[in-house]
């Protein structure tokens, strides 16, 4: 590699800082190594009602080449997230904030383009976020932000793992960056809180998989519909998307907080009551430029019963008899189910 290749990968670091990104590296444009296992983990049905992970769109994630012909370089970038908050609010704390990081995201990552080609000239790209079907925690393994642990998070040392990542692809070759040491060692924490036991071997006996299916996060935001009954009890106080695989992760003691306004949760915090009591047009105007937009109006009422049944507080069957009259007909079940979950604890 020459200099200029070299000078451009510092340039773009000192950039992507100045732009926000905590975490910044270069991945050369290869064949994901990891693309056959992730081939066989949809084969296997572990992206449970996921379907954009599979198909057409699965493909796409060999290389991203797939997504820009000509492209050289994945600049992958990451954007901490982590903030002070109350974590009991069953709330996946990416969603604490007011607003929705997709749109932050790419934002920061036009302006990082712009201010590359004003430096570099003018040559092709295209920007990503986690809606783009790139195994970005793979390429970001490669740039150097981080391995990926059992929890399949990408861990970084020792920043922890609450980052969002994005990425830039560009037809400009840089130096590439090199992938970091795995630092899980013989710690299982995030395995063994797993409630649900959705991390599993992988089936060539080296590391770990994500069972969809068995995933909190995946129940209370993806799953559309009655969640069978036999694993609610397991989803606790979740109503949006889970964190207990990461709270428990060593490296997230020491987590740095961000200061970015968006991410910072917002006060006060509803209650069970108050979610339980939202009309349609409350909940859009609450959530609809915000991550829990995702689980949509009826998933909130239905992940709400769930959390209310799992609480066992009394207070709140007034709010569920409201809802067993509800016409979605998933909010009714888990209306009633909670109900006899309170019944259960505080008889007549």
């Amino acid at each position: 590699m020459n200099g200029l290749v070299h000078d451009r990968k510092t340039e773009f670091k000192q950039l992507a800082a100045e732009a926000g990104f905590e975490l910044a590296g270069v991945a050369p444009v290869i064949d994901v190594p990891s693309y056959p296992a992730y081939n066989q983990w949809v084969a296997d049905g572990m992206h449970g009602p996921m379907e954009y992970l599979a198909g057409r769109r699965a493909s796409l994630r060999r290389s991203a080449i797939e997504l820009l012909p000509s492209a050289r370089s994945v600049l992958c970038l990451g954007k901490l997230y982590n903030t002070s908050g109350d974590p009991s609010n069953g709330v996946s704390r990416y969603a604490w904030g007011a607003i929705d990081y997709h749109d932050l995201l790419r934002e920061r990552l036009e302006v990082l383009l712009l201010r590359l080609r004003d430096r570099w000239g003018d040559f092709q790209a295209k920007t990503c976020v986690d809606t783009s079907p790139l195994l970005e925690r793979a390429y970001a393994n490669l740039a150097g932000l981080g391995w990926i642990g059992k929890n399949t998070c990408l861990i970084n040392e020792p920043r922890g793992s609450w980052y969002f990542l994005g990425e830039i692809l560009i037809s400009i070759e840089l130096a590439p960056d090199f992938p970091p040491p795995d630092r899980c060692g013989s710690c299982r924490r995030c395995i063994d809180a797993c409630p649900t036991g959705a991390l599993v071997p992988a089936p060539t006996g080296r590391g770990w998989q994500l069972d969809a299916r068995l995933c909190i996060s995946t129940w209370t935001i993806e799953q559309r519909g009655v969640l069978p009954e036999q694993h609610r009890a397991a989803g606790g106080s979740w109503i949006f998307g889970c964190d207990i695989c990461q709270e428990v992760c060593p490296w997230n003691r020491r987590a740095p907080e961000s200061s970015e306004p968006g991410f910072q949760q917002r006060q006060p915090c509803p209650t069970l009551g108050e979610l339980a009591a939202l009309t349609p047009e409350q909940f859009r105007e609450r959530f609809r430029k915000t991550p829990l937009w995702r689980m949509k109006y009826e998933g909130m009422l239905r992940n709400v019963c769930t959390a209310i049944g799992n609480s066992r507080d009394p207070r709140y069957q007034t709010a569920l008899k409201n809802l067993q009259n509800h016409e979605d007909a998933a909010v009714r079940e888990h209306a009633s189910w909670a109900l006899a979950q309170l019944d259960e604890t505080n008889p007549k």
